[in-house]
Formats: structure tokens, C-alpha cells, sequence
């Protein structure tokens, strides 16, 4: 199953990656770049600080976080769609980021030591992955004590009218829209699968402490619609 999982996955971000930003945009109304920011603040990343973008995509979270390390610090992206790793590399190319490298791997299984960097993110991948609490133990792994883990993702709101609103958007008309502006409604009809199964974020609080974080704070966005879950590895 979990396998299975992955494969689709993967096939989907393979065909979707030449829209993707575009279709993000789109689809969360740019909102997705308004809780990022919000989070980076929350995050207040030091200068010279070493960080790892967790499933990637094309570089967007990964090129803020370059900012704010400055040219003294490092960032690395990982994702496994090669499709999405050439879009971001071509924005890093036109945007002069020589502090980020983006390298093709599996969350499921960092390829680094232990106790690695400061700062470990992802962003809206952790649903799409096969088990989200071995995601997160990888992440607490290559953290340095006194780093910070940070999940950005969307979530299930309690609001009962949000509720059905949000489930109605996602499934009917962000997949309408995927058909529409990026000709792929199979894949947009994935993306919201993944979305409806997801976990609420009191359940991924669970989980970040399961995984061996501590001062797990959340912040929600936007009805409960999406959220941010940052912890502490204990020194």
C-alpha cells in the first residue's frame, strides 16, 4: 500500500511540475504564500543557519529560507520528483541563489547524518507521503538539538460551514480547475484526496511529539484550512 502510494504520487507531481506554481497560486488564492511568510516570521531563522527543505517541490520555500541564512548559511531542497527539481533549479539559476542546492531523495529516508541542521521544513508533502510519522522522526533525526522541525500544511477545519465549503472547493472545483487551466484533472483530483485524508492538527501535534519534539506549537490559517506545527529537539 504504501508503495502504491508513493508511485502515484510520484507520477503525479511528474506531469504537474511546468504548472505547478501557477496552479498553486490558483488554487489557494496565493494564500499559501501569506501563511509562509507568516511562518518564517514565527520561525525567526538566525543568519548563517544550515536548513533542509523537506520535499521541495520547485524551490519555493527553499529560496526564502536562502534569504533569510544569508550568504553565510546553506540551504538544501530534497524532493523526489526529478520534474520538480529542474523548475526549481531553474529559478535558483535566474534568481542567483548560490546558497541553495536542490538533490534528488525519498523523506522517508534522509540521506544525512544525524543532528545535520538547524532548521528542517516541509511544506504541503507531508500529506502525500506513505507514513507521516516516519517523515517526521527522519526530520527530528537530522536536526540539530535546539533546532526546529516545521510543517506547513493544509488541514481539517471544525467550523461546520468552512467545512463543507472547503470540501466542496477541493473536490469539485480544484479539480474542475486542474482540467481547465493545467489539463491534468486526475492529478488535481489526487491532490485533494490527499487533503480530505489528511490529519487534523491536533492529531499532527500528536505526532510531532510522538516523534520526540517538544514545545510544539500551532498556529492555523484561514478557517483551520491550513496550519503550522513547528517543535523543539531537546538539547
Amino acid at each position: 500500500m504504501e508503495q502504491l502510494k508513493e508511485q502515484r504520487v510520484h507520477s503525479v507531481f511528474e506531469k504537474i511540475s511546468g504548472q505547478y506554481d501557477f496552479m498553486n497560486n490558483v488554487i489557494s488564492f496565493k494564500q499559501h504564500t501569506r501563511w509562509r511568510n507568516d511562518t518564517m516570521k514565527r520561525m525567526a531563522v538566525k543568519e548563517g543557519s544550515r536548513a533542509l527543505d523537506v520535499c521541495c517541490g520547485t524551490g519555493e520555500w527553499s529560496i526564502a529560507l536562502a534569504k533569510a541564512v544569508g550568504a553565510s548559511g546553506s540551504v538544501t531542497g530534497l524532493d523526489f520528483s526529478k520534474n520538480m527539481l529542474e523548475v526549481g533549479k531553474k529559478k535558483l539559476s535566474e534568481l542567483k541563489c548560490p546558497n541553495v542546492k536542490l538533490i534528488h531523495g525519498n523523506a522517508m529516508e534522509l540521506p544525512f547524518p544525524d543532528n545535520t541542521f538547524d532548521y528542517v521544513t516541509i511544506g504541503f508533502g507531508l500529506r502525500n507521503v506513505p507514513d507521516y510519522l516516519q517523515v517526521i522522526k527522519e526530520m527530528q533525526r537530522v536536526v540539530k538539538p535546539g533546532g526546529r522541525v516545521v510543517c506547513l500544511e493544509t488541514s481539517q477545519t471544525t467550523t461546520p460551514i468552512v467545512k463543507h465549503v472547503f470540501r466542496f472547493y477541493f473536490s469539485v472545483v480544484m479539480p474542475f480547475l486542474g482540467r481547465l487551466l493545467a489539463k491534468s484533472y486526475n492529478e488535481y483530483s489526487w491532490l485533494q484526496e490527499s487533503a480530505g485524508e489528511f490529519l487534523d492538527r491536533n492529531e499532527l501535534k500528536a505526532l510531532f511529539e510522538e516523534a520526540g519534539l517538544s514545545q510544539v506549537t500551532v498556529k492555523p490559517y484561514t478557517f483551520g484550512t491550513a496550519a503550522m506545527h513547528m517543535g523543539l529537539k531537546q538539547t
